[in-house]
């Protein structure tokens, strides 16, 4: 019998890192000290987080870049066999795969994601994107789907046929036409390992309310988060499901609060590569329901400094009553990013994780 999965653990506020498997992770800097997303390092940062206790490890998934001086975020890793490595390399943390449906075929993801299952002893976990980059795309001769969500109905239907059917199956739908389907083995997490789907928009909402475990929003402010919550959870309610609500941010974590202010100013203002920024901001402003508009107009650094999510810039003691306060907002957990992943998550997991403990969201 398999352990759960670390998600369902009992720490009222889960964690995570976020984005290590592409260059930059989600700064847009060109600070020396900048993440080159080597595999050592990948490694490295992913046995960390695991030592620390933290929940989860989750990739973007990326084809292309958005330019500039360090062809930003061009570098990454395939993430079906990235986790599969790290599966292999740790004890407990959860390995997510994120998946483009449009490029990626239904039954291939539920061969290598129970893969993943397997080597990890029902660790994994899948995030389910439909994609937002037509440049992306057009790489592959894709064009965007219109009702992306109703693909990522179909595609998950099929994922979790293929796990579920003791005898071959044909399916017959508006994207896919199987004849005869099979796939073995089946995930060790049953019906299939946990989902989760990164949404801003009422349509990706409404296909994580009926379809997956866990959605992932940003929002601009702490104080006004909490509506994306009841958002979320009244979709989920009107489908007769329980989903957990989690967030992004990222983390400039010091001794104090003027050091990691100045250092924050430093990577995302002075030192950000500005052209990557504008491209990143334009494409995600003109294709990407991912933010408030306002974030737009309002928070150029945050792109810089961690693609629009949430900052998190201070102390131990500051982070933490952040941490609190996003907890008391309703959200179950927090993914984040650094910028430089090995250099940093040490000190956050010395310094953060006890305080966190003593206010009572870690065990």
């Amino acid at each position: 019998m398999i352990k759960p999965h670390p998600l369902k653990g009992s720490n009222a506020l889960k964690l995570g890192v976020f984005s290590a498997n592409a260059d930059g992770g989600l700064a847009i800097t060109d600070v020396p000290e900048r993440w080159k997303a080597g595999w050592d390092d990948n490694l490295s940062a992913a046995q960390i987080a695991d030592r620390a206790g933290l929940e989860f490890f989750l990739p973007i998934a990326r084809w292309k870049g958005f330019g500039g001086k360090n062809h930003v975020r061009e570098w990454s890793f395939e993430t079906f066999t990235w986790a599969a490595a790290l599966a292999a390399a740790t004890q407990n943390i959860g390995l997510f795969m994120t998946v483009h449906v449009p490029l990626v075929h239904p039954l291939y993801a539920a061969k290598a994601l129970a893969t993943v299952d397997h080597v990890s002893h029902g660790r994994a976990g899948l995030n389910i994107v439909c994609g937002w980059n037509p440049k992306e795309f057009a790489m592959f001769g894709v064009p965007l789907v219109e009702k992306g969500y109703d693909q990522a109905a179909e595609w998950l239907e099929i994922v979790e046929r293929a796990y579920s059917s003791d005898d071959p199956f044909d399916f017959s739908g508006t994207y896919y036409t199987l004849k005869d389907a099979v796939s073995r083995p089946a995930s060790l997490q049953a019906p299939r390992p946990v989902t989760m789907n990164a949404a801003f928009g009422g349509p990706g909402r409404d296909f994580a309310a009926k379809n997956c475990d866990y959605l992932f929003t940003t929002f601009t402010e702490i104080a006004e988060s909490g509506s994306h919550v009841a958002d979320i959870r009244s979709r989920a309610e009107a489908a007769g499901r329980d989903v957990g609500v989690y967030t992004v941010c990222h983390v400039v974590c010091r001794e104090t609060q003027q050091e990691a202010e100045d250092y924050y100013r430093r990577y995302a203002v002075t030192l950000a590569d500005h052209v990557a920024v504008d491209t990143h901001m334009a494409g995600k402003k003109e294709f990407s329901q991912s933010h408030d508009q306002q974030a737009y107009d309002r928070y150029r650094q945050r792109f810089a400094g961690g693609a629009g999510s949430y900052p998190l810039v201070g102390t131990p003691e500051k982070i933490v009553a952040d941490m609190q306060a996003i907890s008391a907002q309703g959200y179950a957990g927090i993914a984040l990013s650094f910028v430089n992943y090995t250099h940093e998550l040490p000190f956050f997991c010395d310094r953060v994780l006890p305080l966190l403990q003593q206010a009572g969201l870690r065990l």
